[in-house]
């Protein structure tokens, strides 16, 4: 039995367990299909979230730019999604027809070779995770072979994030400028925008999350990331015991480039389009948020994280239209003041602690209470063999 709470405790299982529960219980059975679709749009953010848990919070190199990675998944995806909905019948009106509309647009005639490969599906799913990571291994193998980290790493990130928004906005004839890729309805014929598809949508993207914290933990408990705690903490220190630093952070980057770009196709899909307000230096930012507000040490944290920041974002925008952006920097600000550590540090500095020392004192009441309901010695009736002291006067016949 120990065995197995410390196994549970060391995977952070029963925190899982509970994540699972709201996510695909509590709210499909207490949100509208339209809620549901919007958690499910915020839950595509979470994977951008871990990403950073794992190279910012355990790796230590802050990353201003995974919106790149987030947005090249997506695009990935919606190239597949546009072409399918850029069949010769459906845009039969084009001046050529079976090319996406905003080539058409641009007077292209033919379609790129770069977009020939995107008519297939598998090739699709392959490139969502192939193409973040190939650059993601570009940038962090250039740098971090330089020894190059900190505040300028973080700078080069948000650089490039810059530099992919203005190309995307630039190629307007292939990649749709700046107002991205619209239109984005089925999938090898089936409709993503009934009712039904969106719950399975939801369920898969749910799936597919819990999928990666639980790929992402077992790095966290391996030995790979008890280096990447090191590197954070003494990084010469590791250097010199003989490891090469560069390796691990680019592994690191690499898996969070991976996982973003996960989250950009499911958010394709779900929403059905794509566009570059998703790729620049402001959603990178907010995406860094997410994983501050959560807990930069915690995966379930920054699930949470992102979802309290998404839903605080929505209900503001609905209720206080002309204020909204204000009361979310209050919010930010508020949040890593008063919780440095985020949702995850007030559970483990406040929550846990209270939990555990209440626990403990009901096992000490419960302990001690059959042992208050035992007679006392001095209470014990006297023994039947001595004989009775009876007050002066009182016959001994009457007792």
């Amino acid at each position: 039995m120990n065995a197995l709470k410390a196994w549970i405790t060391r995977y952070q299982l029963a925190s899982m367990v509970l994540l699972v529960v709201l996510l695909a219980v509590v709210l499909p059975l207490t949100l509208d299909i339209f809620r549901l679709n919007l958690v499910g749009k915020y839950l595509t953010y979470s994977f951008v979230a871990i990403g950073l848990v794992m190279v910012w919070g355990y790796g230590g190199v802050l990353s201003l730019g995974q919106g790149v990675f987030f947005g090249l998944g997506g695009y990935a995806m919606a190239m597949f999604l546009k072409l399918e909905a850029s069949d010769p019948v459906s845009t039969a009106i084009q001046s050529t027809p079976g090319i996406p509309d905003f080539m058409d647009w641009n007077q292209i005639t033919a379609l790129p070779a770069l977009w020939v490969p995107f008519k297939s599906l598998p090739f699709a799913l392959f490139a969502v995770v192939a193409v973040p990571t190939l650059l993601a291994f570009i940038i962090s193998y250039a740098m971090f072979k330089r020894r190059v980290g900190g505040v300028y790493f973080a700078i080069i990130t948000q650089a490039v994030a810059l530099i992919l928004t203005v190309l995307i906005i630039g190629q307007q004839g292939y990649t749709g400028g700046v107002n991205g890729m619209t239109d984005l309805k089925t999938v090898l014929g089936w409709d993503t925008r009934t009712d039904s598809a969106k719950y399975i949508l939801y369920y898969l993207c749910v799936a597919l999350l819990i999928g990666s914290m639980v790929l992402c933990r077992w790095v966290q408990t391996s030995k790979l990331g008890t280096l990447l705690l090191a590197m954070r903490d003494k990084e010469d220190r590791v250097r010199f015991s003989g490891y090469d630093v560069a390796d691990f952070k680019v592994f690191t980057f690499c898996l969070a480039a991976a996982l973003s770009g996960i989250g950009g196709a499911l958010f394709s899909l779900q929403v059905g389009f794509m566009s570059p307000s998703f790729v620049g230096i402001v959603p990178s930012i907010e995406m860094v948020i997410y994983a501050a507000v959560g807990g930069r040490m915690s995966l379930v944290g920054a699930v949470y994280g992102t979802l309290l920041v998404n839903a605080g974002k929505t209900y503001f925008s609905e209720s206080f239209p002309d204020v909204w952006l204000f009361l979310m920097a209050a919010l930010f600000i508020g949040v890593t003041m008063a919780f440095p550590m985020g949702l995850a540090g007030v559970w483990e500095e406040h929550v846990r602690p209270w939990w555990t020392a209440r626990r403990q004192a009901l096992r000490d009441a419960a302990v001690k209470a059959p042992q208050a309901m035992l007679p006392r010695a001095a209470d014990a009736p006297a023994a039947t063999s001595s004989p009775a002291v009876l007050p002066e006067g009182v016959p001994a016949q009457s007792v």
